[in-house]
């Protein structure tokens, strides 16, 4: 049996991750090579082993990783891929027209490999006359991607400081996962609740009675984190099952689909329709106040704005809608026994809501998590063991027992307003030393909302509402992206490649021919994060990782520190010096690590020397007892006016009077149920019937390894599978391995048919992250759900993105066409 053929058999049969130990595979000749070395990844940290250069394999030990996942098996598979980017390469119009070539051929034209010296000059030259002819706001370098974990060589932070130092930019604020929940909890609890600590685990597995998994799908998301996960939260999912036998508790999943935390923990289902979450929690909360059970103590003493809210549930509102379990039941698709049960249940039960993020990207998107919060404020037992609620379970290892770090400042914030993605971000603007002057360090530059930004090149000028302020669009003629793929993340892809046709010029920086890549007019190649040394942490702070090179660059690829430096060398020695502050990667990376050993010292922790460290490949964090007892919002509840939150009332605010004032009627002053454009309930349904839905995949980290063998484990003759309901199968005559055209006015798309009770009726399923792939006539023959998701924001507070739609599917009858996507593109020969 091959190998391929192996894991794909092992693969198929898990639920949500597999346990597999990569080191199965490797011989024993490499087993015993001495000069296995630590490396890390967004899927966790693992001994990596080489052999005349190459990367040949990893091996899973427990001091790093509580539970493996199949993930990891990717990071060696893409290292060697027919997609890697072997040479700086430019589009062929673009290298005989410059920024004067017809933009309608990127994704179409020839492509010509240059020398390093030539693509410098090449970059260089087009900044230098973007920066003159229209200054730096017109640069977007607002950058976003998963890509790298390491603080040296974090492409997004990296470029924020190179084009600071050049003269600003336009950068980008929030972020796609959590978008709206970002914008609008702080104004709810004075916190960014998506990234917010939540009640330790171990306190849940005592004194929660029920758990409630509400759009969330835990043991598929927390195979990844935003650094390096160690999967520590298997351990405590595998525990709550435990529970669920021992002392019954109970978990309830709320979601359209039955998804693998679900099936895992054999979970009660509450199959409600898309889009639909908050008249169900509404309704939840009616029922409570009928039935005399929501906290009218915790209300009066812990929130601002409850009894305004309450009228808009009574019905005594300007809406004169009653809220109750009759008037969910119409919108939601569920009885109103199931939802009166729900009540019941919140009730009388220490109740645990774990929300997850897919709900808030949707029109409308920041009321399920307002919502979501004054459904806990109704139960009353926020601040209580097993009580409130916790948006950050499915993500990160979040609820884990987590030290605190002792981290240096040359560890803070990325440059600009941007969020980062990396564990440490690095070099930033933050953290520089005093002895490097330049205005460059104090540059303020505008953030625009990161999913707003073909509104901003289609609309220069434009002045536009967000977060209770206003701002202005600047005109954008050029981007710069590295370590990212706009293609996949970004909604609507049809209009996004018409839209970025208005730029004079789209460099990309990564390691592999992406969509983006494709659709560039300059491509730099990167190397990967194993072929480069760097520094980074576990996500819950319980380890420094050294990230040791494995393997030589694939081709010419350089580390993004080294593109960098190279670009600036073309502007002069003051740019460089201001870049590099005297120091090569490895000059940072001991760099980082002494400030956090200076920092440790300083609070009594003992941290190794770091040649000790670079040799161990690893520092660790004793997790206290006093985290494992955390409870969120305990301080609060026991004392509320000490320990007042960051809102302007000091309390949760059920009604805002600062959104009240910003006058927004797509979200108002208090939690509110505002049809969407595209739901089950909708006009727009009697022409596209079916409601999309796009959670994270299974295989993959969003597009990440979609270019490795992980994507034979689930697709379908080389599509995107898509989920749909026996009975929607039926009406459209489709098997189980049909190949269908999903379509809408947005697009179309090829997918594999798997039918399945799993779906709910009148709903579709389908992973996010396949790579574009578009015919001729733009038919994405792969399988890319963006092409169908609209560019509309969620509202005008949060500016936020979407992932959901209405949609029809139609059996794909035609010859299939050939995915082409997976290998290299044309070059001029």
């Amino acid at each position: 049996m091959k190998r391929r053929d192996f894991l794909k058999g092992v693969g198929a049969g898990a639920v949500g991750v597999s346990s597999l130990n990569a080191g199965s595979f490797i011989s024993d000749e490499l087993m015993n090579d001495e000069a296995k070395k630590v490396s890390a990844s967004h899927f966790g940290a693992f001994k990596a082993f080489s052999k005349n250069g190459k990367f040949e394999g990893i091996d899973h030990i427990d001091e790093l990783d509580f539970f493996p996942v199949s993930l990891t098996q990717g990071v060696v598979a893409r290292t060697y891929d027919e997609t890697r980017i072997a040479k700086p390469a430019v589009r062929k119009g673009y290298l005989e027209k410059g920024y004067k070539s017809d933009k309608s051929k990127r994704g179409k034209d020839e492509w010509v490999e240059i020398s390093w010296d030539e693509a410098y000059k090449l970059v260089a030259d087009e900044l230098k006359r973007v920066y003159k002819e229209y200054g730096g706001q017109s640069i977007y370098g607002g950058s976003y991607g998963w890509y790298c974990v390491g603080s040296v060589n974090n492409p997004q932070a990296l470029l924020g400081r190179m084009l600071n130092i050049l003269g600003g930019y336009t950068t980008r604020t929030l972020n796609y996962s959590q978008h709206a929940i970002s914008a609008i909890t702080p104004h709810i609890t004075g916190v960014d609740e998506g990234n917010a600590a939540v009640t330790a685990w171990p306190v849940v597995l005592e004194h929660s009675e029920v758990v409630v998994l509400w759009g969330a799908d835990p043991l598929n998301t927390n195979q990844i984190a935003w650094g390096v996960p160690d999967h520590e939260s298997y351990i405590y999912f595998k525990k709550l099952k435990e529970q669920m036998k021992k002392r019954g508790l109970k978990v309830i999943n709320i979601d359209p689909v039955y998804n693998n935390t679900a099936k895992y923990l054999n979970a009660e289902h509450i199959a409600v329709n898309p889009t639909t979450d908050v008249p169900l929690m509404m309704a939840i909360c009616y029922e409570m106040i009928k039935n005399g059970t929501a906290d009218e103590n915790f209300l009066k003493k812990y929130t601002s704005g409850a009894e305004a809210f309450k009228k808009y549930l009574l019905g005594e509102a300007e809406d004169k809608v009653v809220k109750d379990a009759k008037w969910a039941a119409k919108i939601c698709g569920i009885s109103e026994d199931e939802i009166k049960n729900l009540a019941k249940i919140f009730g009388s039960k220490r109740t645990m809501i774990m929300g997850g993020w897919g709900p808030q990207r949707a029109r409308h998107g920041e009321q399920f998590h307002w919502m979501a919060i004054t459904l806990a404020s109704f139960i009353g037992q926020i601040g209580l063991p097993g009580g409130g609620f916790g948006f950050a379970y499915h993500y990160s290892d979040g609820g884990t027992p987590s030290p605190a770090m002792p981290v240096g400042s040359a560890l803070s914030l990325a440059s600009g307003k941007a969020t980062t993605s990396s564990a440490f971000p690095g070099l930033g603007q933050i953290g520089i030393t005093p002895s490097v002057e330049g205005e460059w360090k104090n540059r303020s530059n505008i953030a625009i909302p990161v999913s707003r930004i073909l509104d901003c090149i289609n609309n220069p000028g434009l002045e536009i509402d967000f977060n209770c302020k206003k701002l202005t669009f600047p005109q954008i003629k050029m981007a710069y992206w590295a370590g990212g793929n706009p293609f996949h993340h970004h909604p609507d892809t049809n209009l996004m490649a018409k839209t970025f046709e208005k730029l004079d010029t789209f460099i990309v920086q990564d390691c592999f021919w992406t969509a983006s890549a494709r659709m560039a007019d300059i491509v730099l190649p990167a190397s990967t994060e194993q072929e480069r040394n760097d520094i980074t942490k576990i996500h819950t702070n319980k380890k420094i990782l050294a990230m040791h090179k494995i393997a030589e660059p694939y081709g010419e690829a350089k580390s993004d520190y080294e593109i960098y430096s190279g670009i600036l060398a073309q502007f002069g020695e003051t740019e460089v010096k201001a870049f590099t502050e005297g120091r090569d990667a490895m000059g940072w990376i001991k760099h980082f690590y002494e400030a956090s050993k200076k920092k440790a010292d300083e609070s009594g922790l003992k941290m190794p020397s770091f040649d000790e460290f670079w040799e161990k490949g690893y520092a660790e964090f004793k997790v206290p007892e006093s985290a494992k007892e955390y409870v969120k919002m305990a301080d609060f509840r026991k004392n509320p006016i000490t320990n007042r939150l960051g809102t302007p009332s000091g309390k949760i605010e059920i009604f805002s009077k600062k959104i009240e004032k910003a006058g927004y009627s797509d979200c108002k002053a208090h939690p509110t149920w505002m049809e969407p454009e595209e739901w089950l309930g909708s006009k727009k349904a009697e022409k596209y019937p079916l409601n999309l839905v796009t959670p994270h995949p299974k295989y993959r980290l969003h597009s990440q390894l979609n270019n490795t063998w992980l994507r034979d484990l689930e697709e379908i003759k080389g599509r995107e599978p898509v989920w749909i309901h026996p009975d929607d199968a039926k009406a459209r005559k489709l098997q189980n391995g049909d190949i269908v055209r999903v379509f809408n006015d947005r697009g179309e798309l090829l997918a594999g048919v798997v039918v399945t009770e799993n779906v709910k009726k009148g709903v579709i399923r389908m992973q996010e992250g396949a790579w574009w792939d578009p015919d001729k006539d733009g038919l994405c023959v792969h399988g890319n759900v963006n092409v169908l998701v609209p560019n509309d924001k969620t509202s005008s507070l949060a500016c936020g993105n979407q992932a959901t739609a209405l949609v029809q599917i139609e059996k794909f009858k035609d010859d299939l066409p050939t995915i082409k996507v997976f290998s290299k593109p044309k070059f001029k020969a």
